[in-house]
């Protein structure tokens, strides 16, 4: 899952080399706005909706691999 993460981040943003422990706003120096595309990047892809109150848990890409399978969105 790890490569469709570094995927979408990148058709969003353009940044790259991203692995479990980068942190979109410390090591990417994503702003709220990115992340919210990002975010909205994601719930297309896995046709799901994350609340806002789970948005701020999401905080490195082992973060949001984590919560997709939890939820079962897998690839």
């Amino acid at each position: 899952m790890l490569e469709l993460i570094q995927k979408i981040v990148f058709h969003v943003t353009g940044k790259t080399n991203l692995n479990y422990e980068t942190d979109f706003v410390q090591d990417l120096g994503l702003n709220s706005f990115e992340l919210m595309n990002i975010v909205s990047a994601f719930e297309e892809y896995f046709d799901t909706t994350i609340p806002t109150r789970d948005v701020w848990k999401l905080h490195q890409v082992k973060d949001v691999i984590a919560y997709m399978q939890e939820r079962g969105l897998e690839v």
